[in-house]
C-alpha cells in the first residue's frame, strides 16, 4: 500500500504561481511511476502530468505545457507539480496519483485525497 497526501493548494490571482506536493508514504518511493490530475466543478478527472520512476520521462497535457512542470525527489519521497501562469481555467481539485510501475500506464493504482487549486481572474 502507498498513502499519498497532498498540499500546496490555495488562492491566487490569474498569472501567479503555486508549488503543489505529494508526499508519499508506505513503500519504496522510486518504484512508482507518479502523476497529478485535476477535476474542475462538474467535469471528469483528468490528466495533468506524468513522472516514470526516475523523474527522465515526464508527458504534460496540452493545456497546460510550457507553465506547468512535474518534478520528483524520490529521496525525500515527494512528487511535485510547480504551476505558473496560472488561469482561472486552471481551478480544480488536485489528486496525486500512483501506478505500481516504473513507467506510467494510466493504471493508476493509488490516489491522494486531493487539493484545491483556485485562480481568480
Amino acid at each position: 500500500q502507498v498513502q499519498l497526501v497532498e498540499s500546496g493548494g490555495g488562492l491566487v490571482q490569474a498569472g501567479g504561481s503555486l508549488r503543489l506536493s505529494c508526499v508519499a508514504s508506505g513503500r519504496p518511493f522510486g518504484l512508482y511511476a507518479m502523476g497529478w490530475f485535476r477535476q474542475a466543478p462538474g467535469k471528469d478527472r483528468e490528466f495533468v502530468a506524468t513522472t516514470n520512476w526516475n523523474g527522465h520521462n515526464t508527458r504534460v497535457t496540452d493545456s497546460v505545457r510550457g507553465r506547468f512542470t512535474i518534478s520528483r525527489d524520490n529521496a525525500k519521497n515527494t512528487l511535485y507539480l510547480q504551476m505558473n501562469s496560472l488561469k482561472p481555467e486552471d481551478t480544480a481539485v488536485y489528486y496525486c496519483a500512483a501506478e505500481r510501475t516504473a513507467d506510467w500506464y494510466a493504471q493508476v493504482d493509488f490516489w491522494g485525497q486531493g487539493t484545491q487549486v483556485t485562480v481568480s481572474s
